[in-house]
C-alpha cells in the first residue's frame, strides 16, 4: 500500500473515532446533569463512560494529528498545530480544527487538575467543551471528506442536534425529571 494513502487512512480513521469519542463524553457527561438518559443506566455507568471516552479521544486525536504532519499530500505543518488558519489551502476548516484541539485541551488539562481548581471555575473551563465539540463539529463538515458519507454525516448531524437539545433544556429547566 502507497504510503501517503496509509496515512491518509490513519487520520480519516482516528479523526472519526476521536469524534465519536468526544460525542459519546459529551452526551454521557451532559445525561448526568439532566438525567434525561437515566433509563439508559446508572450514573455510576454513566460517569464511567463518560470518563473513559474523554480520555480515549486524546491517543486518537494525537493519531489524526501525528498522521496529517506525516502525510506529504495534507501539508500539515507542525505550526499548524498550534497557530491556526496558517495552512495556504483549507485554512478555515483546518485552522478549526486546531482551535477544537486547543480547547478539548485546556478541558483535558483542567480535567486532571479538578481537585486544584476551585469548583465554579472548573465548571466553567469545563463547559468549554460545547464550545469545542461545536468547533470540531465545523471542522468535520467543513473539512472532513467523511461527512460527505451519508452514514457519517447524519450520525455527526445527529449527536449535534441531540446535544444542542439536551444543552438548550438543560439550560432553560436545569435538571430535567427522568
Amino acid at each position: 500500500m502507497d504510503p501517503g494513502l496509509f496515512l491518509w487512512l490513519i487520520a480519516r480513521v482516528a479523526g472519526l473515532t476521536s469524534f465519536a469519542a468526544l460525542s459519546i463524553s459529551l452526551l454521557s457527561g451532559l445525561a448526568l446533569r439532566t438525567a434525561v438518559l437515566e433509563w439508559l443506566g446508572s450514573n455510576r455507568a454513566l460517569r464511567s463512560t463518560h470518563e473513559y471516552t474523554a480520555v480515549l479521544w486524546v491517543p486518537l486525536g494525537l493519531l489524526h494529528v501525528a498522521a496529517l504532519l506525516l502525510d506529504q499530500t495534507a501539508r500539515v505543518r507542525p505550526i499548524d498545530v498550534a497557530v491556526p488558519f496558517q495552512v495556504p489551502y483549507g485554512s478555515l476548516a483546518i485552522g478549526l480544527g486546531t482551535v477544537s484541539l486547543e480547547l478539548f485541551a485546556v478541558v483535558a488539562v483542567t480535567g486532571w487538575l479538578k481537585r486544584r481548581l476551585k469548583p465554579r471555575l472548573w465548571h466553567w473551563l469545563h463547559r468549554l467543551s460545547y464550545a469545542a465539540f461545536g468547533v470540531l463539529f465545523l471542522h468535520a463538515v467543513l473539512g472532513g471528506t467523511d461527512f460527505s458519507d451519508p452514514l457519517v454525516s447524519a450520525a455527526g448531524w445527529g449527536v449535534t442536534v441531540a446535544l444542542a437539545t439536551l444543552g438548550l433544556a438543560r439550560l432553560v429547566w436545569g435538571r430535567l425529571p427522568a
